[in-house]
Formats: structure tokens, sequence, C-alpha cells
């Protein structure tokens, strides 16, 4: 590559009604930074949001401090222990009835990255507050093509009584644009690739002819792709060929997804989502990190489930509805159940912080220069308790947290006050969220 040759960071490959953003390149950074190796990568921020909480004992690390042992439900998180804070004693006081009576999975999932207090409606006056995410978006989302990325695998909807006099748009929503409009999800895997890529902004002509030839999203920008790399080292060459591999790849899961669509008795599937539910979920973790990598977006929510959702997992011999395992009463047999959803889904986390950390940016990975934070709304899903939340951080933010730890803080802790401290990490620092305290100490490197 010559020496004068150099790339924006927002460059984009271009053809027929599509932008393809592109990842980290050394052509992109600055002269002095790229001889010192020392290019500085943006920070990204994701939440991943499980409903029903989860059976505490299994969760729960006995020992704070660097020396903790992963507990049984956390177990398939070893190979990142030392990318990992566990927290302990963070509550969302708001997500509590406060004279509201029942609603409790509704008000976890509405309160879970608002701090707010949902207000109990099951008409169109809903009223929560604004999320964390779109706190976010609204600060830093010019700097990217997407401000934010809502994605999720249970259709919701914004109508209704979902939860004991609580509107739907409570119990489908975590991220919420301002106190009265939550941001709706997106639960195809093919329609989020195309936004990812422009082919979902409003061009119809250019979807339609798309669909009709099926032709890749590499197909399109194909001749701009080709003159760009011939201003390329061999290094960037190398690393362009790699990522159109990932993302044909990508293209060709998700079309043989669309092919074997099918419904289920306790839910309506569109078209396009696929029928293996461990499938379904890596594909949409995928299209999180092609998002993270090629700087479309850095701010992101993912719900592994509505508030309450009543999912059987027989994939791990469950048959009964999660919703209503939670409801155990203590019964080591429904315990047992819950157990193997908890550890089920975290097996996929794993699998998504694994492909953060196979994406190399400069001197660190992907997952170095993110905080994906994953956790419930709800403790123990029995009593529909809204402290000590099962919360974990994975990812050093650029290198400004320690991770590896387990955390304990004072009980009640407002889950805010760590909000407040991973707002400040990506630049979109405000004075207060939801009931916030301040922010949170001791995340910071020593």
């Amino acid at each position: 590559m010559s020496r004068h040759t150099h790339l924006p960071r927002r460059t984009f490959l271009k053809g027929l009604g599509t932008v393809m953003a592109l990842p980290m390149l050394d052509a992109m950074r600055p002269a002095s930074a790229r001889a010192a190796k020392a290019a500085k990568a943006p920070t990204r921020l994701a939440f991943v949001f499980f409903p029903n909480g989860c059976i505490q004992p299994a969760w729960k690390p006995q020992e704070a401090g660097e020396q903790y042992e992963l507990t049984g439900t956390l177990q398939p998180l070893s190979e990142f222990k030392s990318e990992l804070i566990v927290f302990g004693g963070l509550a969302q006081d708001n997500g509590r009835a406060k004279g509201d009576g029942p609603g409790d999975h509704a008000r976890c999932a509405a309160s879970f990255l608002t701090g707010a207090h949902p207000y109990k409606t099951a008409s169109a006056n809903i009223r929560a507050g604004i999320s964390v995410d779109q706190v976010a978006a609204e600060r830093i989302g010019h700097q990217t093509r997407l401000p934010s990325l809502e994605l999720g695998i249970e259709r919701g909807r914004n109508a209704g009584n979902c939860d004991s006099g609580y509107s739907c748009a409570y119990s489908s929503n975590v991220s919420w644009k301002s106190a009265t409009t939550p941001v709706a999800k997106e639960i195809n895997p093919k329609l989020a690739f195309e936004r990812l890529f422009g082919l979902n902004e409003g061009d119809e002509a250019s979807r339609a002819k798309h669909d009709l030839y099926r032709k890749s999203i590499l197909d399109l920008i194909a001749a701009d792709a080709s003159r760009l790399k011939k201003r390329l080292g061999q290094t960037d060459r190398r690393k362009i060929d790699e990522y159109f591999t990932s993302v044909r790849e990508l293209e060709l899961r998700i079309e043989r997804t669309a092919k074997a669509v099918k419904e289920t008795p306790d839910f309506t599937v569109p078209a396009g989502v696929p029928s293996d539910f461990q499938e379904y979920i890596r594909v949409m973790f995928d299209l999180l990190v092609l998002a993270f990598q090629t700087d479309c977006t850095r701010v992101s929510t993912f719900m592994l489930g509505n508030a309450g959702s009543n999912r059987a997992y027989r994939m791990v011999g469950v048959k009964e509805g999660w919703h209503s395992l939670s409801h155990h009463g203590g019964k080591e047999e429904k315990i047992l159940q819950i157990k193997k959803i908890d550890k089920y889904l975290v097996t996929q986390f794993a699998y998504f912080l694994k492909k953060l950390q196979s994406v190399k940016e400069g001197d660190g990975t992907l997952l170095d220069n993110s905080m994906i934070l994953y956790g419930s709304g709800l403790g123990d899903g029995n009593k529909h308790s809204h402290h000590d939340l099962p919360i974990l951080l994975a990812g050093r933010g650029g290198g400004t947290i320690q991770t590896g730890r387990h955390v304990k803080f004072k009980n009640e802790t407002p889950l805010c006050d760590l909000f407040l401290s991973l707002l400040d990490r990506v630049g979109a620092n405000v004075k207060s969220l939801g009931d916030s305290s301040g922010r949170l100490k001791g995340l910071g490197v020593r």
C-alpha cells in the first residue's frame, strides 16, 4: 500500500440500493498512529436481556474479588472468566409494585434499562422513561450510520394487556426513546441484515430486484470493492477477504433458515425466522457482531425473550413453559428445569463473546473494545424480587474496565449507577438516569 493512501474510518462500499461498511483497516489509521500501532478503536455498548430472573444459588459466586469461582449456571463462561465482572447487590427499585399490585414481569422489562416506574395501563397512555441505550444513541449515534440496533427473538406488540393490567408495550420492549415511545425490536434476521446494509430503508425497487435475482450483498458492491482493494496493502486485502467471507456465510445461513420456517403452538413465527432456536439466537448474535465490527452502530439491545416468556426449551429437555416453571414454589424438580434454561442461555451468550473475541482490532479484539451487559430485571423469578439482580459485564471498555472479578456492592445499589459509568465510557455522560444515585465506583483499571 502506498504510504500516501489513507481511508476515512467511515468508508462505505456502495452498490444498487445498498451501502456496506468496512471493518477497521490499517489504512484507516492516522499515519502517526499507524506507525506506533496505537489506533484507538471505538467503544461499543450492548445490553442483552433475559426474562424471568434465575435460580440465584446457581448464579451467584460465593467469593468476591479475583479468586471467585464461576457457579454452575455461569460455567459456560469459564473461557471468558478473565473478561467478566459478575455483579452482586444491584437493584431496580422501580420494578417493584409501589402500590400498583401485580405485574412484576412487565415492570421488570420496562424498568430494566430506564430505572423508571412504568405507569400501570393497558391503554395507549403508556409511560416509562428513556433507556440507557437511547441516551447513548442520542449523544453518540450521529457518529455511525445507525444510532442504535434493537434485536429480539419473540414478537412483541404495543397494545393490549399482557401482564395484570400492564400494556404489552412494557413486556415487549426494553429500549425506550422517550418516556412514551418504546423502540420496536427486529426479530427477523433477514430484515436486520438488510437494515445493516441499507436495503431496508425505503428503496423498495432495490429490495425487490435484490430478492428477484437473489443477489448477494457482495454482488451489489463488487465493482466498488474491486476498486478499493487495488488501493490496499496485502494485510488489508486479506482482512477484506475474511470479512466478505463471513458476510457471505451469514447470508447463506439466513437463506437456509428462511426456508426452514415453521410455526409452534405457543409462538407465531413470522417469515424468515429460523425454526432451530439455537441457530436463531446465534444468527442474531452474529448480526450484532457484524454491526459492531463494521461500526454501523455502537449501541444495541437484544431481548432473549419478552417479559414473562413462557417458551419451552425442549432442546435441553424442558417441556413446560419458562414462566410457569419460574413459579416453582421451592419444588426441586422445577428448579432443576429452570437451571437448564439459565445455563442454556448463558451458553449462547458465551458463543457471542467468542465471536467478539475472534475479531481483531489493532492490538486487541472487538470484545476488548466493548461493554456487553447480560442480565435480567428480576432476581428470583419465584419471589418476583427486584434486588440482587443477575448482572454481568463482559469486555474491557477499551481498556477502562478491570475485568476478571466478582464485585459485591451494598444491597439496593441502583443498577442505573452502573449505567452512568458505562455511558461515561462511550462519551455519552449524563448527570442522572432513572433512580441513579451517582457513578458506580471501582470499575476502572488500577
